[in-house]
């Protein structure tokens, strides 16, 4: 079944639609966390980020920095932030949230690790590259 994503991109369900390549689609997040809040989604459908290969992922993000640079210039805002969640729809997608305080970007869960525990995860991750 099509991701409510790829129903955008097919034009099967409107969008507020800012920028679109060959491989790509950016637009308004519906449910924005800040004013110009925008999701940069591949036309390709895959799941998880990490899916994809090495150049469609390398495009992604090319394609999100430049989506990124024209919020910037257009919404007033310290910075662009960047997030890959993906859990709310199963087709990947770059969060680009114009940020003017933290809670613009709030992540609200968190988690506690000895310095230990960082260190043995850390090599786990390495040692797993």
């Amino acid at each position: 079944m099509a991701s409510i994503f790829t129903k955008i991109i097919t034009g099967e369900i409107p969008s507020y639609k800012v920028a679109e390549d060959d491989k790509h689609i950016a637009f308004l997040d519906i449910n924005p966390n800040a004013k110009g809040h925008t999701l940069c989604v591949p036309k390709e459908e895959k799941n998880k980020i990490f899916a994809l290969d090495t150049q469609s992922y390398a495009d992604l993000m090319e394609f999100s920095r430049k989506v990124a640079i024209g919020l910037e210039k257009a919404v007033p805002c310290k910075r662009v932030g960047m997030s890959v969640i993906g859990l709310e729809v199963p087709h990947v997608h770059v969060h680009l949230i114009p940020l003017n305080d933290m809670k613009e970007m709030t992540f609200q869960y968190k988690v506690s690790l000895s310095e230990d525990a960082f260190k043995d995860l850390a090599a786990t991750i390495l040692k797993n590259l």
